[in-house]
């Protein structure tokens, strides 16, 4: 680690100058030799840094969720081009420029502040071993050997000698107490960013190996901070736990005001949008606008979580507009609570119910057979009133005994209908 960090000793003065010069801000405050003035110093390093890298970390992001868009391209060329190599290595990177995507983006805050890291590990074993360094000088070095944190030196370490912590006026069981707790919190900080990142701000209808990866790294990390951080001094340790939590709640902004499509970040974001909606009657900031306007744009192409915002606007009475904004539309509201109407499920009737429906339909059958059959026999007759001559002979009474029914009457009991009947073909006589 040493080697390491000498490597680095370019950036070592502007470290150790930005370090002095908080020391005299807090050391005015809480005293010049206290771990107090020291701590802080070095936390406000870290934050200092950190602000400067914001454009490195928002670059980050969009190539994280970049390359969640690309993977089933990435995985469609790598089956395409499995036997060839060098194929498939010239598509992944025509892939990268066409989309403008780095995929070294997402390691430039870490590779960032390497420097910035190393440099303060020099500049703390410079101090455990009595050395001035850059701009601290014999005074503050003193001063610095002096400091301690709940106890523990800021340039002890976990694996140092007894020997050694107590020349450093401490005990060796205070500083592995302390730089323990403060490896756990700083593994701990470390796998709950990760996993915050996996959980609630990844596409899960997307199964690709980059969740693999992240889901691994999200348990590798925190094992590698903790054997790494037994060889770390208290104050690189307070340097990388200010770090860890800086990321987490960076992190966590992010992740509520500019989630990833498609994930349950979303899902809460914009429950919480048709919220405000609902409250104030309108969309309010820049931002959430931006968001309603990408979401009318996108049409039928909308993820699951983004037509349920549209359809939880139309059941308030809101129809989202094309500039961002909402409007008042009663249309909207019928067409939310017509999209799915219920059905009307008929109301059961009893045996005796059934029954006398039945009897009561058999019988308008009857009626009506009965009327259809008098109408045939009245228009029957009248056609032989018709057609018979007018100087035709008065009927004879035809008027059978009573003994033998006539032919007639035979077939009227047989069921034949009344009336003149059609003459057989000549074929059949």
């Amino acid at each position: 680690m040493d080697t390491i960090a000498s490597l680095f000793s370019f950036i070592t003065w502007p470290v150790s100058w930005v370090i002095v010069q908080f020391h005299k801000l807090y050391g005015a405050i809480f005293g010049p030799d206290t771990g107090w003035a020291w701590g802080l110093s070095i936390v406000s390093l870290v934050v200092l840094i950190r602000i400067c890298l914001i454009p490195l970390f928002v670059k980050q992001i969009k190539s994280t969720r970049n390359m969640q868009a690309l993977q089933p391209k990435m995985k469609a060329i790598q089956e395409r081009y499995k036997s060839d190599k060098q194929r498939q290595s010239e598509e992944m990177m025509k892939l990268y420029k066409e989309t403008g995507t780095n995929p070294l983006s997402s390691c430039l805050p870490i590779l960032a502040q390497s420097p910035f890291f190393f440099a303060l590990y020099h500049v703390l074993a410079g101090i455990a071993n009595g050395k001035t360094i850059g701009v601290i000088n014999q005074p503050l070095l003193e001063s610095a050997q002096k400091a301690h944190i709940v106890g523990a030196p800021l340039a002890a370490k976990f694996m140092d000698s007894a020997s050694k912590v107590e020349g450093l006026g401490a005990s060796l069981t205070d500083v592995r107490v302390v730089t323990a707790i403060m490896i756990v919190m700083m593994s701990a900080s470390q796998f709950f960013t990760q996993r915050q990142l996996m959980t609630k701000n990844v596409d899960l209808t997307v199964k690709t190996p980059f969740m693999q990866q992240q889901k691994m790294l999200m348990y590798v990390f925190p094992v590698m901070f903790a054997v790494m951080g037994i060889n770390f001094p208290v104050g690189v340790l307070v340097y990388w736990l200010t770090t860890n939590v800086w990321t987490m709640g960076q992190q966590m902004y992010v992740i509520n005001q500019n989630p990833t499509p498609g994930s349950k970040a979303q899902e809460h974001y914009l429950e919480r949008l048709v919220k405000s909606v609902t409250q104030h009657g309108e969309v309010r900031g820049k931002r959430r606008r931006a968001v309603v306007q990408a979401i009318v744009a996108k049409g039928p192409d909308r993820n699951d979580n983004e037509r349920k915002f549209v359809t939880g606007l139309s059941k308030q009475g809101f129809a989202a507009q094309a500039d961002g904004s909402v409007v008042k539309s009663d249309t909207a509201l019928l067409e939310a609570e017509g999209a799915a109407p219920k059905r009307q499920q008929p109301k059961r009737q009893t045996k005796a119910q059934r029954q006398a429906g039945a009897a009561q339909q058999d019988e308008a059958v009857a009626k009506t057979s009965l009327t259809k059959d008098s109408a045939e026999t009245s228009d029957a007759a009248s056609s032989e009133e018709q057609a018979a001559p007018q100087d035709a002979k008065p009927k004879q009474d035809t008027k059978p005994k009573q003994g033998k029914p006539t032919a007639g009457q035979a077939r009227a009991k047989s069921g034949q209908r009344k009336g003149q009947q059609r003459p057989k073909h000549p074929t059949k006589k």
